[in-house]
């Protein structure tokens, strides 16, 4: 059960994502479909290594709207590494095809997600990493 709902909750968010950049999303979306989602206190590691407060990342978000009007996004290997009283820590694969603003347009990293657990998981804490080449060329981008 626990491990469905965190599934959902991070495919649902990387949707959003695809509707975000692509366009196809209306961009009141912003507020109800990403920011509705997260902790206040949320932070992301980039897989540069950037460390983004919600604030900085919503303002990037704001900026880069149709950005990537092709792109799509696959999760993959999602697994629940612990259960906490009021948290859960999991990891999952991001494979993306056509995005436009990252370094290589098809490209896969795998990240870590602390979630707290309220009424519904709230994102706490994202921490992305590139994958090697070598895992790269193993999976595929062809989705």
């Amino acid at each position: 059960m626990i491990e469905e709902k965190v599934r959902t909750e991070i495919e649902e968010l990387h949707k959003f994502f695809v509707g975000w950049f692509s366009g196809s999303l209306a961009i009141g979306s912003l507020d109800s479909e990403f920011l509705a989602r997260m902790d206040p206190e949320f932070h992301l590691i980039a897989p540069a290594g950037i460390l983004l407060s919600l604030n900085e990342l919503t303002d990037s978000l704001k900026t880069s709207y149709a950005a990537s009007p092709e792109l799509r996004i696959t999760i993959r290997n999602v697994q629940v590494r612990r259960v906490l009283a009021n948290g859960i820590i999991a990891t999952y694969e991001e494979w993306q095809t056509n995005a436009l603003a990252s370094s290589s347009s098809d490209n896969a990293r795998i990240s870590t997600v602390v979630f707290k657990k309220d009424k519904a998981l709230q994102w706490l804490h994202v921490h992305e990493t590139w994958m090697s080449a070598i895992v790269q060329s193993a999976g595929s981008c062809d989705f």
